[in-house]
């Protein structure tokens, strides 16, 4: 009961209740790319986000420059969680690294509930803080069920930054694992991987220290139905750790995108 309690207090979600990282000084980093040309063709562009035309989309786009002296204020959001820890697989998709959430957790913030479904790496990141690139970014990926058809999906997404730095336990745990080949799947054995293992277990009922803004999926196709929340807390990882994500999947990041007046709220 108590283990099951912890499990269901698990607000942090990577989103804070930890003092802020004071963000890395270093210029961007060089990335290995074996086998992968580290100079994409306007196909490619087009696939990343460039700002070429013919893109179909509109204005609410990701992923954002947050300029943090320039984020609105805005009240907390109740947060409760049903949160089980149960990764089952990890999949080799070439473009990135993801790995599955067993069903049956969810997150409800305010009065609208989202059901955890994978999460995964880009090399480097995708958002930059007041115009900082990290070497690795992870998304929570959330979804809202919807039983009616053809209707938009609705997602909520968490972004956890991370900067070269100590060897991290929660990505030393999957990484062996990864599949060699390319659109391969591995299952794993539930509690292998735990994202307790990244940001602890905190009793809160309010998750802290985020930036929030409203905008899109990051790869095709765009869908502007997305509520992220980015950790201001930034996490480490080793170079060799970040090194080894990035050889798999290449440089993935899409381009910043313009905010075309959209607010980025923080509390």
């Amino acid at each position: 009961m108590k283990e099951t309690l912890n499990n269901a207090l698990l607000l942090v979600l990577v989103l804070g209740c930890f003092a802020c990282s004071k963000p890395a000084s270093e210029t961007k980093i060089e990335y290995k790319t074996e086998g992968k040309d580290s100079t994409p063709d306007v196909s490619e562009m087009r696939n990343l986000g460039s700002a070429l035309p013919g893109l179909d989309h509109g204005l609410c786009q990701s992923p954002i420059n947050i300029q943090s002296s320039q984020t609105g204020q805005e009240g907390r959001h109740l947060i409760s969680i049903n949160y089980k820890d149960e990764i089952n697989k990890i999949e080799n998709l070439g473009h990135t690294v993801q790995l599955d959430f067993a069903e049956g957790s969810s997150i409800t913030v305010d009065d609208t509930t989202f059901q955890f479904k994978q999460f995964h790496f880009h090399t480097p990141s995708e958002h930059e803080i007041d115009g900082i690139t990290y070497p690795m970014e992870m998304h929570i990926v959330n979804i809202m069920p919807n039983d009616a058809k053809n209707e938009t999906p609705q997602y909520l997404v968490i972004g956890i930054l991370f900067k070269e730095g100590s060897t991290n336990k929660f990505v030393t745990d999957f990484l062996d694992a990864i599949p060699k080949q390319e659109s391969e799947t591995a299952e794993l054995k539930i509690g292998t991987v735990r994202i307790s293992d990244l940001i602890g277990t905190i009793p809160s009922h309010v998750i802290d220290n985020y930036y929030h803004y409203k905008g899109s999926l990051t790869t095709p196709p765009y869908t502007e139905s997305v509520r992220w929340y980015i950790s201001k807390h930034v996490y480490e990882a080793s170079e060799e750790q970040i090194t080894t994500i990035n050889e798999i999947e290449g440089n993935n990041a899409r381009h910043v995108q313009g905010l075309f007046g959209r607010p980025v709220l923080t509390n």
